[in-house]
């Protein structure tokens, strides 16, 4: 019986000559594709599709002493990773890179220990980190890039731009516009640096604006949503919630409901986070929805611009919140 044909695997110059291109110009195609005309590009993708053409990792990596990856350290547990995570990679990929996603259990001390190991060893080009690492630790001994995000503390809790409470304003000035003069903001835990921005926010609004704002410490949960609204009175109450999260809120209207209120006819409630389910529920909730894949990204591209020998400098960023109005808001209603 004779043996099977093995397969021989399309070099770059298969390639080259089927897309009657140079094989430096296929080269580049898979380095930098933005740089050739797009007639070449569709000849040279089509070309490698046709061939199952692939570059050699190994060999490049061994040429250019590149690995054409990065690594993404993100914590075990965490406010919305997957998002920031979505950003990371999008722009990784973007810029050609793949990404390897490390996330080691332990503290700063333990992730920190990995991180250099990593480095040490020059199994990728570079290494983001949403989780906190030990202090002093930027540029491991090993040379290789490091860039740390800044938006989480030792206990996970986030810092940084998911600190932004540049939306409370505009809550509070739209409720206002809708004839609230009473609010209650029911917080989230105000071991999160988040919540007490927030918080002061809305003091600090509602005082500038001629409001009456009442503070109710929440944690996050559904439940504390649920007790402040039945700790509310029946008569000179607050009219409008402004909820510490989509959770919170969520546990707000339920609470309203058991007493017979309708939202937002009886009383109008905002959350924070814009969770899908939001926007599903009857009535669809008012919220704001954080950029966390924009954070996300603009680490990964302060990583980049050090791996092309720029500074880690921060990048200048867009508004990270903006509001989205939805049914749970609406006109004040008269209260006894």
């Amino acid at each position: 019986m004779s043996e099977p044909t093995r397969r021989v695997r399309a070099t770059m110059k298969d390639v080259a000559a089927r897309a009657g291109v140079s094989h430096q110009t296929v080269s580049r195609f898979f380095r930098a594709p933005d740089g050739l005309k797009p007639l070449t590009r569709e000849r040279v993708e089509e070309a490698a599709a046709a061939l199952s053409y692939r570059p050699n990792s190994v060999a490049r990596s061994m040429r250019t002493k590149r690995t054409g990856r990065i690594a993404v350290v993100v914590p075990p547990i965490a406010f919305s990773p997957a998002r920031m995570l979505a950003g990371a990679t999008a722009a990784a990929h973007a810029a050609g890179y793949s990404v390897d996603v490390l996330s080691p259990e332990g503290g700063a001390d333990e992730r920190t220990d990995r991180v250099l190991e990593l480095a040490d060893a020059h199994q990728v080009d570079g290494i983001a980190s949403f989780a906190p690492l030990v202090r002093g630790v930027s540029r491991p001994g090993g040379g290789t890039p490091l860039v740390l995000a800044g938006e989480l503390d030792d206990k996970m809790r986030g810092i940084g731009e998911l600190t932004d409470a540049s939306a409370v304003p505009t809550l509070v000035q739209g409720l206002r516009d809708h004839g609230h003069r009473h609010l209650l903001h029911v917080t989230g835990s105000l071991q999160f640096a988040s919540a007490r921005a927030r918080r002061d926010a809305f003091v600090e609004t509602c005082r500038a604006l001629g409001l009456q704002g009442d503070v109710c410490e929440g944690d996050w949960s559904a439940e504390s949503g649920h007790r402040a609204a039945a700790a509310l009175s029946t008569g000179r109450r607050a009219t409008a919630v402004v909820a510490g999260n989509d959770l919170v809120a969520a546990g707000v209207i339920r609470g309203a409901a058991d007493r017979g209120w309708r939202v937002p006819h009886d009383l109008s409630v905002t959350g924070w986070d814009d969770q899908p389910l939001g926007r599903h529920l009857l009535p669809s909730l008012t919220t704001v929805s954080i950029d966390l894949e924009g954070i996300g990204a603009r680490v990964v591209e302060r990583l980049l611009r050090v791996l092309r020998g720029g500074p880690d400098e921060r990048l200048p960023a867009e508004a990270t919140t903006r509001v989205v109005w939805r049914e749970s808001t609406g006109p004040a209603p008269t209260v006894g």
